[in-house]
């Protein structure tokens, strides 16, 4: 290529850029000439460098290099052959100074490869070397790390330890593979920071991974199958993926995410030789299935029972509760084996520390065992030996001040006869007894400060829902999809799989099919049970030792299956609501034994009985009611030690418009209209770890033609069933419908007042604004703090004061809901005379009223305050506001729908608040955006800046510095249920750290810990 060529191209190279520069506006406002000079030459660099790229010709490149000089500098001293490229700069070998970088990495620091071992090319051990021995930081992420592994790179951590480079290690005790004496070497000899992961029960870090930092930005990281042990660094079957922040950054990226999150987890503790070598020794033995010193002993030695995520959640949705709600008699649903007991015991502790006392407790249960192990619970959780006394089987209290007792005993001794106030806590086990006559004495009789029920099955089998005694509310419930992403379930692979039944011809009743008519469909059906057999077949490794409940329509149905199964070879039983209760127990231990695969049955194992080692289940009928199918597919969700996964084998016919499969997916998966038939389209992309959901050709045909015609028919449908029901209340509606508010409010032109006007049911009246206000109603569905709340309702009423005769404050929340309803004004002079304009809305003003009480009354976070030099802004910490609300607080100058960016720094109040999208694409999964903004720990958040925002430019400064207020507003995603999703606010927040540069990333810390949903739904890692 000439030479006068080149210089052309790159001329026309700066002169597109520097129009480029000029047109793009930059998200915070106009940037300074020195940024601006930056980003332009950061854009030529990046442009010149893929033309470089292109020319293979060294001379020419030389040349091409040249000419770029010569435009940008005008005139300079070229360069000359012969060309050298620089490797390292470092400081040579002297006295006080550590030799290193004397290796480099035979990949190339800005590429990326794939190790395994294989003859010719590097052993892991080696690269391994030469990337300590440039790095600025080493972070190690393992499940072993073993002494012989470790020596292989001992002079490497020596010399980084030496020349002060911060090392950290995250490892498990996971099948006892580490060894004790490589872990105190790494923390006395190299200075590593380590930490570990104890519950060996629980631990599911297998991951294998380095990551090199380099103040250079030349960043590379190691992730594949290689612990740190001999063979997997030099002489297996490893492989290991070499990545690189040059051509793989956002893998980087995410890397950087997890390891952080990880080490800010509780989860991972941090290990000193000193105070830790006993505990350590204790979990590994007990990992490799020896014995280990007793859980309580080492508890009460000082070490804190600390809640999982999920128990923290739940405890936070209790406090929700009773601080926010001012409700005391509280219902936790939680299934078998998910730790209620323990939630139970810290939220005493939690009650006592604020009380500065241990209140009196009763805790009741219906068993013996269950009241040894729940006292031992508490005793362990408080640190307590002497905590509790047993009032069960002749045991009797002393001292009456914290009892565990049966239900029979304290129906023995009377329960007249104890004080109804007698004790502070009452917390009753199997709350779903409390029907039964004795249980509902005591409930009648005692008057405690605080009532917790414990239940994993809320619905009874014989109708009773145990809610009723809780106003029909639960305090906090553990979902499946959350038992099972926190490993306490098995995991499940469910199986649709069509039947060729045609049900649309059986009558619909009362919510399901005539049981009689499906009998007959079913009972004799051989077509139908045939491809049940061959279902079995297909998906069960053998069939000879399966463990199943098969689900029947009938008595008759079950017996049907039964003889099928038995004829095929496949030892079957029927077992009903008649069997008599020894033959019952027999069958259950046969099926325990492997000696009968197969109990079929009707509704006899919805709940109550607990079956761990039944590993299939077959629905073979249609379950209406997702409660029951709950409840029915948790038969087979307990973990034990020999069952892998729970095969779920659901049979599927043609169905009437009716009958809804959305019922039971989002049951299953937690995903609601689009959401739902996008995955089941997808096959269900994002489901817990271990689990699967799988639909053959025609069963996901029929389900999603079934979901589409409910969605398409949906207004139609709730219209009539408003007809049929008249309810004058939209609480009332909701309740008895069991529908979601987001189902009435979701579109735009839907409301409560439209539904009731296409119902032909009363309405209030409204003008011709009406049509564009109700469409805003909407925008008040997450109103969840109390301030907010009295002060909307206030405004909304018939008697809301004039604008003018309002305080400060009470403007700042009038404009809140005014720039709500109209953020671009509404036309109108002033915000007093908009308001004066909605006084004349009678049915949209009761609307948004309702909306709103709706809202504060699903409130699950307690708000705080500000602190004192923002007390005027009418804000609370872990509230949840939209853009116009938040900007209206802030005393915004302009109308919030001229405000599009995603920071803003207000002079008046010296504020910078951050507006923060976590899933910045549309996508269902982006690597690149997912881990530029994201909590790394409950008091810690990582952010970056705008790209042209410089450490020495004036706003980097002040982010820097700290002298300015940080506030950060949070959202999941751009938009939920009811549209534009509204931000949480976290609060202010204070300088930690930071790296690079244009963009400049940023560690936070909270003042105030975020929410534990929040966090465990926005963390780069599953909680």
């Amino acid at each position: 290529m000439p030479v006068g060529l080149h210089e052309t191209l790159v001329t026309e190279q700066l002169q597109s850029l520097m129009n480029l520069d000029q047109a793009n506006e930059h998200e915070q406002g106009r940037v300074d000439e020195a940024d601006q000079v930056h980003v332009l030459t950061r854009h030529i660099a990046s442009a010149f460098q893929r033309r470089l790229a292109a020319i293979k010709d060294p001379v020419a490149r030389l040349d091409a290099a040249n000419d770029l000089l010569r435009v940008i500098e005008g005139s300079h001293r070229p360069v000359t052959a012969p060309v050298e490229q620089l490797l390292a700069v470092r400081r040579p070998a002297g006295p006080g100074q550590v030799a290193r970088m004397a290796l480099r990495p035979k990949t190339p620091l800005n590429d990326a490869a794939l190790l395994t071992n294989a003859h010719g090319e590097p052993s892991l051990a080696s690269e391994l070397r030469a990337e300590i021995d440039s790095a600025d930081t080493v972070d190690l992420l393992c499940a072993f790390v073993m002494w012989h592994g470790l020596r292989l790179i001992e002079n490497e951590l020596k010399a980084a330890h030496d020349a002060g480079v911060p090392i950290r290690v995250v490892t498990t005790t996971y099948i006892g593979g580490t060894e004790r004496r490589a872990l105190d070497r790494l923390v006395n000899e190299f200075g590593a920071e380590v930490k570990v992961q104890y519950d060996a029960k629980r631990t599911r870090l297998h991951a294998k991974a380095w990551l090199f930092g380099r103040n250079t930005g030349f960043d590379t990281a190691y992730v594949g199958s290689s612990n740190l042990t001999t063979s997997a660094m030099l002489e297996g079957v490893e492989w290991n993926v070499r990545l690189s922040t040059a051509a793989t950054p956002s893998l980087l990226d995410k890397f950087r995410a997890t390891f952080d999150a990880y080490w800010n987890s509780p989860e991972f503790e941090s290990y000193d030789p000193e105070r830790d070598r006993d505990r350590l020794d204790d979990a590994l033995l007990e990992a490799k299935g020896g014995k280990s010193s007793d859980r309580v002993t080492i508890t009460l030695a000082g070490l804190e029972v600390r809640p999982y995520p999920y128990q923290q959640e739940m405890l936070d949705a209790i406090q929700v509760e009773r601080v926010l709600h001012d409700r005391h008699r509280n219902l936790v649903v939680a299934a078998t084996g998910t730790g209620k007991t323990v939630i139970a015991a810290l939220d005493y502790r939690n009650l006592a520390y604020e009380a500065g006392r241990q209140p009196s407790l009763l805790f009741v249960a219906h068993r013996k065992e269950i009241l040894v192990q729940s006292m031992r619970t508490y005793r362990e959780v408080l640190g307590d030996g002497d905590f509790g006394e047993l009032y069960v089987g002749g045991q009797r209290p002393e001292r009456w001040q914290h009892v565990f007792a049966s239900i029979q005993s304290l129906t023995a001794y009377g329960v007249a006869n104890i004080p109804a106030d007698a004790f502070e806590i009452v917390v009753i086990d199997e709350f779903h007894h409390a029907e039964a006559r004795t249980y509902r004495r005591i409930l009648d009789h005692v008057t405690p400060r605080e009532l917790l029920g414990l239940t994993a099955t809320p619905e009874r089998g014989d109708g009773v829902d145990v809610r009723t005694f809780f106003d029909g509310r639960t305090a906090a419930e553990l979902r499946l999809w959350d038992a099972l992403g926190a490993d306490l379930l098995c995991p499940f692979h469910y199986f649709a799989i069509a039947d060729g039944t045609d049900l649309r011809s059986i009558t619909w009743s009362r919510g399901k099919y005539d049981e009689t008519q499906l009998d007959g469909v079913f009972t004799g059906n051989d077509a139908r049970a045939r491809i049940i057999l061959k279902a079995v077949e297909d998906k069960i490794a053998d069939a000879g030792q399966m463990r199943a409940l098969g689900f029947c329509v009938s008595v008759a149905h079950a017996e049907y299956m039964t003889r099928v199964f038995n004829n095929a070879g496949i030892p079957a039983r029927t077992v009903d609501g008649t069997t008599p209760h020894d033959k019952r127990a027999t069958a259950l231990r046969a099926l325990r034994d492997a000696e009968v695969n197969v109990l079929f049955t009707v509704d006899v194992f919805n709940e109550g009985l607990d079956v761990p080692d039944v590993d299939t289940v077959l629905f073979l009928r249609p379950t209406e009611s997702s409660t029951i199918f709950m409840q029915q597919l948790g038969r087979g969700l307990r973990r034990t030690t020999n069952k892998a996964v729970l095969t779920v084998l659901d049979f599927v016919g043609y169905h009437r418009k009716e009958f809804s499969f959305a019922r039971k997916f989002s049951a299953l998966t937690g995903l609601h209209g689009k959401q739902l038939e996008k995955a089941v389209k997808e096959d269900f992309p994002f489901l817990p770890s271990g689990c699967q959901v799988r639909l053959d050709q025609q069963s996901q045909q029929v389900v999603l033609e079934n979901l589409r015609s409910q969605i398409s028919n949906r207004w139609a449908q709730i219209v009539a069933h408003l007809k049929a029901t008249k309810d004058d209340s939209l609480a009332d509606f909701l309740d008895a419908s069991g529908l979601e508010l987001s189902d009435i409010l979701r579109r735009g032109s839907h409301s409560w007042t439209k539904l009731r006007r296409d119902a032909d049911l009363p309405t209030l009246p409204g003008s011709e604004l009406e049509a564009r206000l109700l469409k805003r109603v909407r925008a008040f569905a997450h109103v969840d703090d109390p301030i907010r709340a009295t002060a909307y309702k206030a405004l909304l009423d018939d008697g809301a004061p004039d604008y003018s005769h309002m305080s400060q404050a009470e403007q700042r929340l009038a404009r809140m809901l005014y720039f709500s309803l109209w953020s671009d004004g509404g036309g109108y002079a002033s915000v007093d005379e908009g308001l004066d304009a909605l006084r004349g809305e009678v049915a949209t003003r009761a609307e948004i009223s309702t909306v709103v009480d709706l809202s504060y009354e699903a409130a699950r976070h307690v708000p705080s305050d500000l602190p004192p030099t923002l007390a005027n802004v009418p804000l609370k910490i872990h509230a949840r506001y939209q853009r116009e609300e938040i900007l209206a607080a802030l005393d915004f100058p302009r109308n919030p729908n001229s405000f599009r960016e995603g920071v803003l720094y207000l002079e008046h109040l010296n504020v910078d608040a951050f507006f923060i999208t976590l899933k910045k694409s549309e996508a269902d999964y982006s690597p690149t955006t997912m881990y530029a903004d994201y909590p790394i720990s409950r008091d810690l958040f990582h952010w970056e800046s705008q790209s042209t925002t410089s450490v020495s430019s004036k706003t980097g400064q002040r982010y820097l510095s700290g002298s300015s207020t940080v506030l950060l507003f949070v959202r999941q995603e751009q938009k939920d249920d009811f549209g534009t999703s509204p931000y949480l606010f976290l609060g202010p927040a204070t300088y930690v750290s930071h790296t690079g540069d244009r963009p400049i990333a940023i560690t936070w810390r909270l003042g105030t810990q975020m929410p534990t949903d929040f966090f465990n739904h926005a963390s780069a890692v599953a909680q």
